[in-house]
């Protein structure tokens, strides 16, 4: 099934670099572009595509706000995006996280690194720049906007009532594996630390996802780091 994209960034190089790359792989295709948030979210909202991929200094609006109204808590039928800047800036990343992005990378990285964020992104998961993942979860501050199944029901107002408060206790296993996912471990080394195989941890992934009625794997990450999950061993 192919990945079909749409890029956002004021400088047409950036937007032809990513198309390039983008369009090199087999199961990704880039269906427009967009200069401008403006323009952005007018064409992601008539296209639907399936990832997003927004600069966040961009003209008419940027590229914070379109995710908001692309992707934010108010969104009825939220679209994925995925940030790319030059900016290493914390407060822009959690503004980011905030408003509804599932990733964040900087521009700078590889295209390896950016083919598998628009993967992530497109199944509902996520992928941050390791160089800015655990620091920037070891500062998140509650209370984390996470996407939840029942109206009046979130993930660290749950856990503040111990595990007992969650639509199920988390088992050992799945702790420890939000332990080592929140500190930015990929499923290949989550699976090797634990010693089981890759389709064992999208299993405990997928059952703590559900438990914790949280959205994608930074929601997951902001629960722990919040709740002193990453901090109990």
């Amino acid at each position: 099934m192919t990945i079909r994209v749409l890029i956002a960034d004021d400088q047409e190089m950036i937007r032809s670099a990513f198309r390039m790359i983008l369009d090199s792989q087999p199961d990704i295709q880039v269906i427009a572009e967009a200069a401008d948030g403006g323009a952005a979210v007018g064409t992601a909202r008539a296209l639907r595509p399936d990832v997003c991929l927004l600069d966040i200094r961009m003209p008419v609006l940027d590229g914070l706000e379109a995710t908001r109204l692309l992707a934010g808590p108010d969104v009825l039928d939220p679209l994925h995006v995925l940030i790319a800047t030059t900016f290493d800036l914390d407060e822009y990343v959690y503004r980011a996280l905030r408003n509804g992005a599932c990733g964040f990378l900087l521009k700078d990285g590889s295209p390896v690194l950016l083919a598998e964020a628009v993967r992530a992104a497109a199944a509902g998961n996520s992928l941050i720049s390791p160089s800015i993942t655990v620091r920037l979860l070891q500062h998140m501050n509650p209370p984390a906007r996470v996407t939840t199944g029942r109206a009046g029901h979130t993930p660290a107002a749950s856990a503040s009532a111990g595990q007992g408060g969650l639509i199920e206790p988390l088992t050992e296993r799945e702790l420890d594996v939000v332990r080592l996912a929140a500190r930015g471990r990929t499923n290949e080394e989550l699976a090797t630390e634990l010693h089981v195989t890759l389709s064992t941890v999208k299993t405990h992934l997928a059952n703590v996802q559900r438990k914790l009625a949280a959205r994608n794997r930074v929601e997951i990450a902001a629960w722990a780091w919040e709740n002193g999950v990453c901090t109990s061993r």
